[in-house]
């Protein structure tokens, strides 16, 4: 069976509700499917609107997975059944209620008739209900159209014989037949408007010279009053004619801006609801104008637009932009919504189509449509709601810009401070201790030698851990890190980490089984090196013990796929709950460390390798006091994620093993 694809037609009221749950409960039938409502808005039905329910319509039609959309259009029937055709719906439905479901029988017809007459295939169910079309009902139609104005010149034929039929009958002076063929004019000027009423108005004052006015029988008129009395009666008439003719066209007027109004209050919800308003406003301006597509471009003298709202709407033939021409490539598309053929994306085919321009060098292109001049206001309200949008999302990607400067500036902050304190401790340690060996008045015995090359031997080792730790915070920054992944297993990466370390300072207990996960070897190294040089600066004294799963295998995942893990645990002090997110900051130290340990980088630079080999590093409360620091991965599938080299990476990563090193790794990005 076709998937079921029902359109809800939403006149503005309350029924708007029972539709759609009706239609959802048509649809929980006949399993899967998809729930369109469209509001059909016309000129003469704004007033009855109610915004509130139509704002509630949108929210039930979203919560129970379907679309909604808004239609503007002067024959809601017609537009309804054109947008169910467009959309391939199977069903429609739309409201009725009963007061209107018995004038549509009395009359033989109504817009309920015209869609079950029009819908071809498509199955159309009519709901009646109370409430269905209150306040949406169509009201008397005050724009004078061609039936009005046919039926306008009919009466002009028949009302001055009828009137004069009526004189016939009885004695009557010249005033009397102006009168009683000046109040039949007024009712053709109010049912036709004014040229009919002119056409009633001269043929009414033949009728009155011809068979009122002396002498009888005969056109000609003798009496200056009687010609003073028909020119007055011509000229009311003629008046009363414009007067409804103006009334009718203010009235029209008046119930295209309620409509517009209206629209535009729909493209400021939509546009506020929706993460990408340019989109958004795209997407309702398809609706709105019924064209096939609608899109912004960009570009230096790719367009141009005739004046005045008829041609402006229509590319200018110098600028169509075949695919040889020079100004083409200046095109760029910025958004779009519906389907764009190839040349209409690259900006090159674009006759016929509505162009209407948002700046200098930016333009609204709705493709298959022209809009015509009527609708002319209603397109330049689109265009300014998007140049808004636009410079929105310009301002937002300024703000992210001056937000990442400002990072920027402070991470630059804090290596300046690191330089110009915790950099210094280390030099002059090494410079103290040179200038002592240096020293030719004085004589060191042997013991005092080696303890002074040891400590340039020390210093040397904090400065280059220092140093390496900036460089890789940099890197992380600016998003440079490019690990080169591999199947690693964790005793390859483990022993190189731990060197350097005091004999028995950390224990090791890794299972032989332990599946390979997928890593950079380097980076991993430098990974385990800061996490357990952190442990033993924060947990001096404490078993610090480095293990894996239990027998090897571990239940552990990574958005929702295997991972290994490896556990780095220390039995010190602890961190508190509330400063654990605090510690994988940059520049983050516990209060009691000494300034000139470090600069409060290991764990950062440890969060950001591990987050760049796809992997997660926690930290857990230790059973019993300390902190257990877990670092997963995930499994490997036995495929190298990089090139061949990356086997050497390891290699060139040595003193990455070493608590302190600093060694660049090739997979990264110089800083």
């Amino acid at each position: 069976m076709a998937r079921e694809r029902i359109v809800i037609g939403l006149a503005g009221g309350g029924e708007g509700e029972i539709l759609i749950r009706r239609a959802a409960r048509i649809l929980g039938a006949s399993g899967d499917g998809e729930l369109i409502a469209v509001h059909i808005r016309s000129s003469v039905g704004v007033s009855g609107e109610s915004p509130q329910a139509l704002e509630a319509q949108r929210r039930l039609i979203v919560e129970l997975g379907g679309s909604y959309h808004t239609v503007a259009a002067p024959d809601p029937a017609r537009a309804l059944l054109d947008f169910a055709a467009n959309v391939g719906a199977t069903r429609i439905v739309i409201g009725q209620s009963r007061s209107r479901r018995i004038a549509a029988l009395a009359s033989g017809g109504g817009a309920e008739s015209r869609i079950v007459r029009g819908s071809g295939d498509i199955d159309v169910q009519v709901v009646p209900h109370p409430q269905a079309g209150r306040g949406t009902g169509r009201t008397r139609q005050r724009d004078l159209g061609r039936v009005r104005v046919g039926v306008g010149f009919a009466l002009a034929a028949a009302v001055p014989v009828l009137m004069q039929l009526l004189l016939a009958s009885f004695d009557h002076s010249v005033a009397t037949a102006v009168l009683l063929q000046l109040a039949g004019a007024v009712a053709i000027a109010l049912v036709g408007g004014l040229w009919p009423a002119v056409a009633g108005a001269l043929w009414s004052s033949l009728l009155v010279n011809y068979f009122s006015t002396p002498p009888l029988g005969d056109l000609a008129i003798h009496d200056p009053q009687d010609l003073l009395s028909l020119g007055v009666f011509v000229g009311v008439s003629v008046a009363v004619a414009g007067v409804v003719d103006r009334s009718a066209r203010r009235s029209k007027e008046a119930a295209r801006a309620r409509a517009e109004a209206a629209t535009l209050g729909d493209l400021t919800r939509g546009a506020t609801r929706s993460e990408d308003t340019v989109a958004s406003l795209l997407e309702q301006a398809l609706d709105v104008f019924g064209a096939r597509a609608a899109a912004v471009f960009t570009g230096a003298g790719g367009f141009a637009a005739a004046a005045g709202p008829g041609a402006g709407g229509r590319l200018a033939d110098s600028h169509r932009g075949n695919p040889g021409d020079g100004e083409a490539h200046e095109i760029r598309l910025l958004a779009s919504a519906g389907e764009l053929t190839e040349r209409e994306r690259e900006g090159r085919e674009f006759a016929g189509h509505t162009v209407e321009p948002i700046d200098g060098a930016t333009w609204l292109v709705l493709c298959g449509r022209t809009v015509p001049a009527a609708e002319s206001r209603l397109l330049g309200a689109f265009a300014v709601h998007v140049m808004a949008q636009l410079e929105r999302q310009q301002l937002a990607a300024s703000r992210l810009e001056v937000l990442r400067l400002a990072e920027g500036n402070t991470m630059r902050t804090a290596i300046l401070r690191a330089v110009s304190h915790d950099l210094r401790t280390p030099l002059a340690g090494i410079k103290l201790a040179v200038g002592g060996l240096l020293q030719t008045a004085v004589t060191y015995t042997p013991g005092e030698q080696q303890e002074l090359l040891e400590t340039i031997d020390e210093c040397t080792d904090r400065l280059d851990m220092l140093v390496g730790n900036l460089l890789d915070m940099s890197r992380i920054t600016a998003d440079s890190v490019r690990p080169l992944l591999r199947p690693v297993r964790w005793f390859e990466v483990v022993p190189p980490a731990l060197r350097g370390l005091p004999s028995g300072a950390v224990q090791v207990d890794l299972p032989p089984n332990m599946p390979a996960v997928d890593a950079d070897p380097g980076l991993l190294e430098r990974v385990i090196a800061n996490i357990v040089e952190n442990a033993v600066k924060y947990a001096p004294g404490s078993d610090i013990n480095v293990a894996g799963a239990a027998g090897g295998l571990s239940t552990a995942t990574l958005d929702g796929h295997p991972a290994g893990e490896l556990r780095i645990i220390d039995h010190g002090g602890g961190v508190p709950a509330s400063n654990v997110v605090a510690m994988f900051r940059p520049f983050q130290r516990l209060d009691d460390i000494p300034q000139t340990t470090g600069v409060g980088l290991g764990l950062a630079v440890a969060k950001g390798f591990v987050a760049a080999m796809g992997g997660s590093l926690t930290a857990q409360e230790t059973p019993g006091g300390g902190l257990t620091m877990v670092i997963r991965l995930p499994l490997s599938t036995g495929i190298s994620a990089g090139p061949d080299s990356a086997g050497s990476a390891s290699s060139d990563f040595p003193a990455a093993a070493t608590p302190g090193g600093a060694a660049d790794h090739p997979a990264q990005a110089a800083p």
